[in-house]
């Protein structure tokens, strides 16, 4: 595979500055071929680079992340937009997936994990950070109360209920391919008769609905 094409966004620079040294330091495939300070620049640098992925802010001057993570899915959807930041408010979660963000990770991330994030969200997984997804899933249960199992729960076998346990912890497909001694195939195998039998590919609201009956 060629080296993975980035532009940064991030109204601090030097953050950004230090971003870019970090990544490349630490793997031979990632170029970071640009930085952008606000939304309104990303833009613009996505048109005129069309880079493979972008690493975005949320709260920046002019244009905020999630304006701009729109914009640009909506003129070049194959890009791929992973929001790197400090919130973990529901709200920018929400909105910024619902645009079409193929991840949110916090700026705590260590760097390899960043790596692998970008690696996996290039080849077409959503990311999203397990403190995050715990979050959620915890402000999830606290709105809901729950009497008794839902149809599909008995309708999931054991290897899927164990995937299903591990994919709300906040693992990925390979992660928890190695948890189960599975290939990564059968993970994603399995993972597909979960969407099926819930009703929904959407990874996050599987999880949040899966934390309340896991």
């Amino acid at each position: 595979m060629d080296k993975t094409r980035i532009i940064i966004v991030d109204d601090q620079l030097l953050f950004a500055e230090s971003l870019k040294t970090v990544l490349e330091t630490r793997s031979r495939n990632i170029e970071v071929i640009d930085i952008a300070i606000n939304g309104k620049e990303a833009v613009k640098m996505a048109g005129i680079h069309a880079p493979d992925l972008i690493l975005m802010d949320i709260r920046m001057p002019e244009m905020n992340g999630v304006e701009a993570v729109k914009i640009i899915k909506e003129k070049t959807p194959d890009i791929k937009i992973i929001m790197l930041t400090t919130f973990d408010d529901d709200q920018y979660i929400y909105n910024a997936l619902n645009n079409g963000a193929d991840g949110y990770l916090l700026k705590n991330t260590p760097p390899e994990k960043l790596i692998s994030s970008i690696e996996a969200a290039r080849n077409g997984l959503v990311l999203i950070s397990p403190n995050i997804i715990k979050h959620l899933a915890e402000d999830s249960v606290k709105q809901t109360v729950i009497h008794e199992k839902p149809a599909w729960f008995d309708e999931l076998s054991k290897r899927e209920k164990q995937v299903l346990k591990l994919l709300s912890n906040g693992l990925n497909n390979l992660e928890i391919a190695e948890e189960l001694f599975i290939a990564e195939q059968t993970v994603k195998n399995h993972v597909s008769l979960i969407y099926a039998k819930l009703g929904t590919h959407d990874r996050l609201k599987v999880i949040r609905i899966s934390k309340n009956h896991i």
